[in-house]
């Protein structure tokens, strides 16, 4: 009978929770729908939010980044000792180098200070040239043009050695980029000593995600005498390249790095959420932009904002009068050149086309007058 009985009790606690929990889901749906029936008809005009984001008085970028800088690093007795663990494989990374891979370093953490490490103590048989792919801007052919330059100069001293005549410098700017890399494909070297490695801080920046960037560094990966070491950040950069440029071109070699240390360079060209970047952050990125530019490129910038600062009344400053000043102060010699000099600005959002009260295209740069006077003054 015990056994019996214990089973009634047990049975009689579990049937009376299960009220206590009944009445109280009853409660809940009672106090829900008394809620919605103390709420508005849907044909009522329902008041606007109290709060929202625009009203929010977000501090001053500068502020915000010098506050960031005042906070004190932590585990950095960690950190270096993860840093000392990516050293051993300097060695290992030089031999996949010289292999013929190209070395993708990956994970949470700014890999900029690392990378410069690897490329001063360990690729010293190589010439290292540095591209920050962070940058809002990049010239790709420049670095093109510069990687041929060296093989180009290296060219000269062998033929002075040899024949001891001088040969003229090869005008790569004026070429085309097909023709550079083809260049760069016929050089060979029997010592092995000649070699430059492109180290690019994140190849999946904003100026080198597309298509177009992407296929022209795989291209020169495939230079003989050119290594190719990067870094990515973003989630999704695998999906810059298709199968044949992973395992043919690029040859990458797959290296996780996390090294948890702060972005603080590359993050200078990114706005801060909870900062009201204004005018400050415009001027900033539009420096970086113009001084990526030619000296030729900047002057025309230079002629177009005097203009505006003088009339800022106008709505902006016809086509045919920015060429007319350009082409008395030397700095363009057709259309066609002036065409090309504003095709970039547009690119950059540097300049903006309104249409003038009669019907006319004017040229106008979107910055108030006291953000362009400063930007001016830091071209200079």
């Amino acid at each position: 009978m015990a056994p019996g009985g214990g089973h009634a009790a047990a049975a009689a606690g579990v049937s009376s929770g299960s009220e206590d929990d009944d009445d109280e889901e009853a409660g809940f749906s009672r106090s829900y729908f008394l809620a919605k029936e103390k709420e508005p008809s849907s044909g009522k005009k329902r008041a606007p939010a109290a709060g929202k984001l625009s009203d929010l008085n977000l501090v001053d970028e500068q502020v915000l980044r010098a506050s960031l800088a005042e906070i004190p690093p932590k585990h950095e007795r960690e950190m270096e000792a993860l840093t000392r663990c990516y050293k051993e494989q300097y060695r290992n990374w030089l031999f996949e180098l010289r292999c013929g891979f190209g070395l993708l370093i990956y994970g949470f953490g700014s890999k900029k200070m690392l990378l410069e490490d690897f490329a001063s103590t360990t690729l010293t048989d190589f010439t290292v040239i540095v591209v920050n792919g962070y940058l809002p801007s990049i010239n790709l052919k420049q670095v093109i043009v510069t990687i041929a330059e060296i093989f180009w100069e290296q060219t000269k001293l062998k033929r002075k050695r040899q024949t001891a005549t001088r040969s003229q410098l090869q005008p790569f700017a004026s070429q085309s980029i097909d023709d550079i890399l083809s260049f760069l494909n016929n050089q060979t070297s029997d010592n092995g000593d000649d070699n430059v490695c492109l180290l690019i801080h994140n190849i999946d920046g904003p100026a080198l995600r597309d298509p177009e960037s992407q296929q022209y560094l795989a291209q020169v990966s495939c230079c003989p005498q050119v290594h190719v070491v990067a870094s990515v950040d973003h989630v999704n950069a695998p999906l810059l390249w298709d199968k044949k440029m992973v395992h043919t071109q690029f040859k990458w070699s797959w290296y996780h790095v996390p090294t948890f240390s702060p972005y603080k360079v590359e993050g200078v060209f990114y706005p801060l959420i909870l900062a009201s970047g204004g005018h400050a952050q415009t001027t900033k990125t539009a420096l970086v932009v113009l001084q990526s530019l030619t000296p030729n490129a900047q002057s025309v910038f230079r002629v177009l904002a005097e203009y505006q600062l003088a009339h800022e009344k106008e709505e902006g400053m016809h086509f045919s009068s920015l060429y007319t000043k350009c082409r008395k102060r030397f700095l363009v010699s057709s259309q066609m050149t002036l065409n090309s000099h504003l095709t970039e600005f547009k690119d950059h959002d540097l300049v903006k086309i309104r249409k003038h009260s009669h019907g006319q295209d004017c040229l106008h740069i979107p910055l108030v007058s006291d953000a362009l006077e400063k930007l001016l003054q830091e071209l200079a």
